[in-house]
């Protein structure tokens, strides 16, 4: 009896988990003034990159300048009254008690100079770490308190992709999988990261767990907060037996394969995995290099004798981890 078959071919599969997620910033915040007053002068325009410790914004001073002016020369009279009475002291013209006064004094006052001085340092608002400054909330002029934010400052490289998957999968999760993704804004273009955070908390209502992953972003092309499709590789098998789709035949809640073997038919049980475009992963049943048959099944008994002609057929393009699969879709 005529039929066509496909040699069953080893190829590397992988089991994938996608979903859809965004952009994140590895470090973003709102920047705030630590001291209350008027915004004397503003040091980098929005959009600049700056390093940790830059300079941004300059809170008015005088009056702070004043305080420490005068603190300083409290501190300094305090030093003064307390070598007096240590003289005094060696003298026998002071007591213990006078002494141990003069000392707290004079350390009350250098911890208050300390003090003031720390906070007209604070005046000067500095980036915290490097990254570019983002939009701007203040104009020169504006009073601010330490509540008020200024503008935002967020990390470009390395990026985050932040995507949401099902708790069931929650044992398939580990650190350093790879996870590739694109990115509506960005036809064509596909990017590539490794997990560096699994949440170890499911969150609700939803019931999913967070993964975030590190990508590099060397040409500032991703911006927090673009959508994402996502794809999670969960498990590499570089030698996974792959047939076609229409190889196989559902019975009863069962799948089947018929396989050609020395010109009779043999039908086997298969055990299904990964599914890629016209062809699927068979996991149990099927070994690579047997022929299994695409064209005539509807014919065939186990035993029958078969003329087997073999066609050819060809797996879609593998990407850079091999030919891709997808068992799961989050959300």
């Amino acid at each position: 009896m005529p039929v066509e078959v496909v040699v069953a071919r080893a190829d590397t599969v992988v089991d994938a988990i996608l979903a859809s997620g965004q952009v994140e910033a590895m470090q973003s915040i709102e920047l705030r003034s630590d001291i209350e007053g008027r915004i004397s002068r503003i040091l980098v325009q929005e959009g600049r990159e700056v390093s940790r410790g830059t300079p941004l914004f300059k809170v008015d001073d005088a009056e702070l300048k004043a305080e420490v002016a005068r603190a300083e020369a409290e501190r300094d009279l305090a030093r003064q009254s307390l070598s007096r009475t240590r003289d005094l002291l060696g003298q026998k013209a002071s007591s213990q008690s006078e002494l141990e006064r003069a000392e707290a004094t004079s350390r009350s006052t250098a911890a208050q100079y300390d003090l003031l001085k720390v906070r007209l340092d604070r005046t000067v608002v500095r980036a915290p770490f490097s990254g570019v400054q983002g939009e701007r909330y203040v104009s020169l002029g504006d009073y601010v308190t330490t509540a008020t934010p200024l503008a935002t400052l967020q990390t470009v490289s390395p990026q985050r992709a932040a995507f949401q998957v099902p708790e069931r999968y929650a044992d398939q999760l580990r650190l350093g999988q790879q996870v590739t993704f694109r990115v509506a804004a960005l036809p064509g273009r596909e990017f590539t990261g490794r997990v560096d955070f699994v949440d170890p908390v499911v969150q609700l209502p939803g019931r999913t767990i967070m993964v975030k992953a590190q990508v590099p972003n060397p040409r500032r092309e991703l911006q927090s907060g673009m959508f994402i499709e996502a794809r999670l590789a969960t498990a590499v098998r570089p030698k996974a037996v792959v047939i076609p789709e229409d190889a196989i035949l559902p019975l009863q809640g069962a799948t089947f394969v018929w396989v050609a073997v020395d010109g009779k038919a043999s039908r086997r049980p298969v055990e299904l995995g990964v599914r890629t475009p016209g062809f699927v992963e068979a996991t149990s049943g099927v070994e690579a290099g047997e022929q299994v048959v695409v064209a005539g099944q509807e014919r065939l008994s186990d035993g029958a004798p078969v003329a087997a002609k073999v066609v050819e057929r060809t797996p879609p393009e593998a990407t850079e981890v091999g030919q891709m699969g997808a068992r799961s879709n989050a959300r």
